[in-house]
């Protein structure tokens, strides 16, 4: 993926009749991006699809138990989220989208609008089928939703010290969730939930936790039933939380 990051910033020097003239040019917005490029500065009270943009990619950088609505409306949370994520990479944290975290996004995601370490292949277990077709929305949708939860698990990733997660199930057709004997009402249907494997970096308890600041209203892990050997995260209207060996 190109990553274009550069900032113009010239200086103009001039002594005239010992009268020392400046001249700055201030750096423009961040270079486009081959996935999606954001025109502007965005700040609180500011809307549209731009802003639902950012909060697709900041939406793991909420609060303790909160889930950020991908409303296109720059309120609050967005921008509590937004100072999150500025901290989090070490930049100023200010809750304004400038050229420097949209560059840092930039930087974090490939041209499918996916964040570097996610990938949509992981995703669509499907039992083979590989396609997000056959679950109870369209393709697109369950492609949307499952954006939503990569970028969530990007920030659970960076929190947890850049360990890798490993995904070993989420999106399933109707007739894939039944082969596997998932609940009738499963979110993985959807697009809204994946399983993380005993084989990634943080333990299953650690995941559990972290999902608790990376805006997942489901999530469950150790002790409940059949969650032993993965934990659950989910994205749905009401928490369920449960891991009782946790």
């Amino acid at each position: 993926m190109h990553k274009r990051l550069a900032y113009l910033l010239a200086v103009l020097v001039l002594a005239i009749a010992g009268t020392v003239t400046v001249s700055v040019v201030a750096a423009p917005t961040a270079a486009a991006d081959d996935c999606y490029t954001w025109n502007r500065t965005l700040s609180p009270g500011a809307s549209g699809a731009d802003v639902t943009q950012l909060q697709i990619r900041v939406a793991g950088w909420v609060s303790y138990g909160e889930n950020l609505a991908l409303d296109g409306s720059y309120g609050p949370a967005t921008t509590n989220a937004v100072k999150r994520f500025q901290s989090g990479y070490g930049l100023a944290a200010d809750g304004i989208a400038g050229p420097a975290t949209f560059s840092k996004i930039y930087a974090l995601q490939d041209s499918d609008c996916t964040p570097a370490h996610f990938a949509y292949s992981e995703f669509d277990d499907n039992c083979g089928a590989n396609n997000f077709n056959g679950g109870k929305v369209t393709a697109a949708t369950a492609k949307e939703n499952i954006r939503r939860i990569m970028w969530q698990l990007e920030a659970m990733r960076h929190k947890l010290g850049d360990r890798g997660i490993v995904i070993t199930s989420s999106f399933r057709s109707v007739s894939c969730n039944s082969a596997v004997g998932g609940s009738s009402t499963s979110l993985h249907m959807y697009g809204q939930a994946a399983d993380l494997g005993l084989s990634s970096g943080p333990s299953q308890c650690q995941m559990w936790n972290a999902g608790k600041s990376a805006g997942f209203e489901e999530l469950l892990s150790q002790g409940y039933p059949d969650h032993n050997d993965h934990t659950h995260v989910g994205n749905k209207s009401s928490r369920f939380w449960s891991a009782p060996n946790c």
